[in-house]
């Protein structure tokens, strides 16, 4: 369902765009590519590139994270094709710097240490916090595949990484309950604090 009508009548003066596309490897890594433009409704002048017209990208960066079934960053590349200022992509080879960290709670901040501020640029450090959810749609399946194989071979089960990152990964979630029942910490179904509700395996 789309948002409702808008109550008062009102020109549109900003666009932002996100894609992203998931991969799998031949080689058993994830690549994780993110592309991100800002655009305006009317041109205006820019000290560097003399004047951006309507609809021509402000902003035009590309991310492409490539993760191990751990969800650890074994790679990244950087790209920023248009900015308001010459300098702008000089900063992406900083962001190699995100290479080690791991997808998972915290890893908003994490990736704010290491390229907040000065260290990195505002727009490919927000594109790269909003790259980890397109992460676990992407390796879902094989996460599952590793969840099973640990399990047939009798392992204790790991803390799944989505565990705490939302509302519905809450450990007290009917959604914990039903597909992670050893890390549910929420009342039992049908006691009186039960809530009661129906979730779905996730897929």
């Amino acid at each position: 369902m789309p948002l409702p009508p808008a109550k008062v009548a009102r020109e549109q003066k900003h666009t932002r765009q996100y894609r992203f596309q998931g991969y799998e490897r031949e080689d058993g890594l994830f690549d994780i590519e993110g592309h991100m433009t800002d655009s305006k409704t009317y041109g205006f002048p820019n000290a560097f590139r003399g004047r951006i017209e309507a609809g021509e990208p402000i902003h035009d960066m590309w991310i492409r994270l490539t993760l191990d079934i751990d969800m650890v960053v074994r790679d990244i590349e950087a790209v920023t094709d248009s900015g308001p200022y010459g300098i702008c992509p000089q900063i992406t080879p900083n962001f190699k710097k995100a290479i080690g960290l791991q997808i998972g709670a915290g890893w908003r901040m994490a990736v704010k240490k290491q390229l907040g501020g000065t260290e990195g640029c505002t727009h490919l450090v927000e594109m790269l916090g909003a790259m980890a959810t397109a992460a676990y749609q992407t390796m879902w399946p094989a996460l599952a595949r590793k969840s099973a194989e640990r399990r047939a071979a009798g392992a204790p089960p790991s803390r799944p990484a989505l565990l705490g990152t939302c509302h519905a990964y809450a450990p007290t979630s009917p959604v914990v309950r039903d597909t992670w029942p050893e890390f549910y910490e929420g009342p039992e179904p049908g006691s009186d604090s039960s809530s009661g509700e129906d979730s779905p395996k996730a897929s």
